[in-house]
């Protein structure tokens, strides 16, 4: 019997062994597309219950009947797909910007000179304490691309610096209220946890346009080959470098800055193959 008994223990401590043992197959993917329905209702609720009150520049519960910030002329609503799964995030509008003649709004693959303050969405009715606040220059490739698909919304500024701190006027200035899979997603960082929606109070000052990335000649948001919106995703070579980090887009051996036949600084409009007359030297393989 009490054989028995040991051989019924050994097979069940096998088994939940091997139920739980590395090569076990019950790791479950996290959900991102149902994560994505959690995030739209909770920024929909959120937004019904809460207005934005000018006098103190701050979104705040409603109290007393004031117009939410859902139903405000000033939000606008965003549908974007990120690794083909589609999230809405919203912006609200204080002011555009009214930049210098010679500026527009920035492009997703532009550098820009912001401030900005971030908190996290707890509740319909609670906002964290500010998780972090600065004023800096930063890509819009390289933050979250809840920043990424707002700023582009908005424009920069004057400089009226004169002998004293940098200082702006009339730059774009908003609130954005981003979805967690357009944040730090499942992940979280710092004190952001996994899968909080965010709201960010920001100001646009300034912006470089045609940024350039790897100072090849030819502005990031151009390296866009497939024309999909998307130049991260545009690798020519094949050797894991985006084309608007790579230096040698067509991994030729040959710098694409130094592929400029006519030498006025664009490689972009240099076609030097005429059996292949459409395709820059820059991406050609066959022009050295």
């Amino acid at each position: 019997m009490i054989k028995i008994k040991h051989i019924f223990y050994f097979a069940l401590v096998s088994v939940l062994l091997y139920s739980c043992g590395s090569g076990s197959s019950s790791v479950v993917e996290f959900d991102h597309e149902a994560q994505a329905v959690k995030d739209k209702d909770s920024l929909i609720t959120f937004l019904k219950s809460n207005y934005y009150n000018a006098s103190l520049d701050s979104v705040k519960v409603i109290d007393n009947g004031q117009t939410s910030l859902f139903d405000d002329p000033k939000l606008v609503t965003k549908e974007v797909k990120e690794n083909d799964i589609d999230y809405i995030l919203y912006y609200y509008v204080n002011r555009v910007g009214v930049p210098t003649p010679d500026k527009g709004f920035p492009t997703v693959m532009d550098s820009v000179y912001a401030k900005y303050r971030g908190q996290r969405i707890i509740k319909k009715d609670s906002l964290s304490p500010d998780f972090d606040s600065n004023t800096t220059w930063f890509s819009l490739n390289r933050v979250i691309r809840g920043w990424t698909y707002s700023f582009v919304h908005f424009k920069g500024g004057e400089n009226v610096t004169n002998n004293g701190p940098i200082t702006y006027i009339d730059g774009g200035k908003g609130i954005l209220f981003i979805p967690s899979g357009l944040g730090y997603r499942n992940g979280g960082t710092g004190a952001i946890l996994p899968n909080e929606n965010l709201l960010f109070y920001i100001e646009l000052w300034d912006i470089v346009e045609n940024t350039d990335d790897d100072q090849d000649g030819v502005p990031s948001i151009f390296e866009d080959i497939d024309e999909d919106g998307d130049p991260r995703n545009d690798d020519t070579d094949s050797d894991n470098i985006s084309n608007y980090a790579d230096v040698d887009d067509d991994g030729d051996g040959i710098l694409t800055k130094d592929e400029d036949a006519n030498g006025d600084g664009n490689p972009r409009n240099d076609f030097s193959d005429p059996n292949n007359p459409t395709l820059p030297d820059y991406l050609n393989r066959d022009i050295r």
